[in-house]
């Protein structure tokens, strides 16, 4: 009889890793911390790299985005003077202006201040649509748990005796102006094993939490459980959502009069919402009805009530091709905005109403880089924001109206590095299986192709995230500036070819991601560009899990690694905090025969004293409650015990972002940079 994986004995030295702050990890953790600072702080030009990074996160030119609530625009913003943050808000007219008149809502440096807590924002939820109440989310360091308190926009303060939740992986909603619904810690059997509310119930003001009334609860081995409102007018709604694992759910209609759970039935791997009168079904699988097949990727609309009372006779608004995807959706009052990628490069299509026919306009968008769009107001307005943006030129922010390419341009990012010298190119590699692999180069145009260039080689493969175009100044200053050639790599796992992209990655098709990324490098190599000694790799999450999967595999083809809050130990991944909720994607390694295919990439179980490897930087957060740190720990210590030359960075705070304020998201950066520079130049 097979034995499940979990019931083989591993012997396991580092295992004392993994009690976060247990006295004997965090003496680790900080003797590791002082040999990395000592070298890498040391290093010519580390000083005024780290101040120069520290200018650009705090220059009070960066766009200010807003988020409209009530015919005000509300920004989260910090600089130099506002460490932890100020949240503040405007008009539309002041925000037009260059320099806008702010007015402080919430300062958070006084409130962490006035009551010793290490705040960070985490977020707010407004009663829609003109309510003078919100939810403020604060974390402690940045984690994903969070408390949660009521605060009047109108008063400026929060509100006494107001609504109040206790720390925990929170997800809460407004019903009305008096009921909330809570997904939160209730206590024993509350939570998923992935670590999320299970239960959710509805609480009503004065009342104690302890009596909310019950809502709905998950099993145990799901993902989480999760209600919210449309406060649309005239289409208000209550959906309840059981999430069973990442990519898999249920949706329900519930009545707000007896709390009746109806079903909505999509297909379990479906995306769905309502939009107005209107049902919208994102799919990332074929739908067959009736004998008519709705392809994978697309997106489809028809009426809710009559999608409630049995038809089937989509519009399609949205169907892939061989080289495009669906990569984002904005409502706004009487239009649908849908933003594709073609070729990794974004369009956008509009979709209106017109009687009981859905019309399409192909909107005129600046540019070939990434497209974002936004609802200034999905209630009651039709205008979008469209943010702008590519690798060289910096992002532009506009105004735009439902039925015109008319746009009003609000603000511009300004040029934190001189892009003149450079040029953006697109090539493609072939992985083993025959795969044409896309990925975008940025580098200065005059150089010959001698091999001689530091490169970095950005990857990700994971989730059906999508790696497009970006503007960081960041990058920019601490690497293109510095003679380095940037390349992000679009390989599979991701979402920019649509969810067939993404599921040709998935579980025992892992591999696939691994064997694009080192297609890419091997790319770079063949076209001249770089040389392994000069090429660094670079992830974080899923991505540190890429390069770790990358460096044990081909140590011969880079030359120094940055892995970023990585998960790195496959076998143990799903017992540390939110890693069960990523078995859809990696598979259980309780399971002997998914373990089999874990087994052969997990990098902690892979690394070896017998081989070389190139020189690696690990950086994690001892506040991350989303991937464990000791994925990072455990990691570098088994390297340092085989013998081989690995450095370790864990800031005390900053969740899974790895930096809570721009102090420490500077030294981050200036860390990371700088120990590339010093590896591959």
């Amino acid at each position: 009889m097979l034995m499940r994986a979990a019931d083989k004995s591993e012997d396991d030295p580092w295992l004392w890793l993994e009690d976060v702050d247990s006295e004997r990890a965090l003496d680790w953790v900080r003797d590791r911390n002082a040999e990395t600072e000592r070298e890498l702080t040391a290093l010519p030009g580390y000083a005024a790299l780290r101040a120069r990074l520290k200018t650009i996160l705090d220059a009070r030119d960066r766009i200010p985005y807003v988020g409209h609530h009530d015919g005000r625009f509300y920004n989260f913003w910090r600089d130099a003077d506002h460490e932890r943050g100020i949240w503040r808000r405007t008009t539309l007219d002041a925000y037009r202006k260059p320099q806008p008149a702010w007015e402080t809502v919430l300062d958070l440096d006084a409130l962490a201040r006035g009551e010793g807590e290490n705040w960070v924002w985490a977020g707010v939820s407004f009663l829609e649509p003109h309510g003078t109440r919100c939810l403020v989310s604060l974390s402690r360091g940045g984690g994903d748990a969070h408390v949660v308190r009521e605060f009047d926009v109108a008063a400026r303060a929060f509100v006494d005796g107001g609504f109040t939740l206790p720390e925990a992986k929170t997800s809460v909603g407004w019903i009305d102006a008096d009921t909330l619904f809570v997904a939160t810690d209730f206590g024993p059997d509350s939570m998923t094993t992935s670590g999320y509310p299970r239960v959710v119930k509805a609480w009503r003001r004065g009342t104690p939490l302890g009596e909310a009334t019950l809502v709905y609860a998950a099993q145990p081995d799901d993902l989480s459980a999760s209600a919210w409102v449309d406060p649309t007018p005239g289409h208000t709604r209550q959906f309840v959502l059981r999430q069973v694992d990442f990519y898999t759910s249920e949706l329900f209609l519930r009545d707000a009069g007896d709390g009746r759970l109806t079903p909505i039935a999509k297909p379990a791997d479906a995306n769905a919402f309502a939009l107005r009168d209107q049902l919208i079904v994102e799919l990332r699988s074929d739908w067959t009805i009736a004998d008519r097949t709705w392809p994978q990727g697309a997106l489809l609309a028809i009426g809710f009530d009559r999608f409630m009372a049995g038809a089937r006779d989509f519009d399609v608004l949205f169907e892939p091709s061989s080289t495009t995807s669906l990569d984002g959706i904005a409502a706004t009052r009487t239009a649908l905005f849908v933003t594709i990628l073609d070729n990794v490069k974004n369009r956008v299509v509009e979709w209106h109403r017109a009687g009981d026919r859905w019309q399409r306009r192909d909107v005129a968008v600046p540019g070939m880089g990434a497209l974002h769009v936004s609802a200034v107001d999905e209630y009651e307005s039709d205008r979008v924001f469209l943010t702008v943006t590519d690798f060289l030129t910096p992002s532009s922010l506009y105004l735009m109206d439902a039925g015109s390419d008319a746009r009003t341009l609000l603000k511009s990012m300004p040029a934190f590095f001189d892009a003149a010298p450079y040029a953006v190119s697109q090539f493609a590699a072939r992985s083993p299986d025959g795969t044409n692999v896309p990925y975008f180069v940025v580098m200065r145009k005059d150089v010959p192709l001698d091999g001689t260039h530091p490169t970095l080689l950005y990857g990700y493969g994971g989730f059906e995230v999508s790696l497009t175009p970006f503007y960081s100044g960041v990058t920019g200053e601490a690497w293109l500036a510095q003679g380095g050639v940037y390349v992000l790599a679009n390989i599979r796992g991701g979402g920019e070819f649509g969810p067939r992209w993404h599921q040709a990655a998935l579980k025992e098709n892992r591999q696939n991601a691994f064997d694009d990324f080192l297609a890419v490098a091997e790319d770079l190599v063949r076209r001249g560009i770089t040389q392994p000694r000069h090429l660094g790799i670079m992830g974080g999450s899923n991505g540190g899990l890429l390069v770790g999967a990358a460096l044990t595999q081909r140590p011969d083809l880079f030359g120094a690694v940055a892995c970023q809050v990585p998960l790195l130990d496959m076998r143990r991944y799903h017992e540390l905090l939110a890693g069960a909720s990523w078995i859809g994607e990696y598979g259980d390694p309780d399971e002997p025969a998914e373990w089999a295919y874990l087994a052969r990439y997990s990098p902690y179980h892979n690394v070896a004293a017998r081989r070389h490897y190139p020189r690696v930087l690990f950086t994690t957060s001892t506040r991350d409650d989303r991937v464990h740190p000791a994925h990072a720990r455990k990691m570098a210590a088994r390297m340092r015990e085989q013998g081989h030359d690995v450095l370790y960075w864990e800031n005390t705070e900053g969740g899974h972002a790895g930096a809570a304020n721009n102090e420490q998201t500077a030294t981050m950066w200036a860390l990371t940079y700088a120990f590339m520079l010093s590896q591959l130049n």
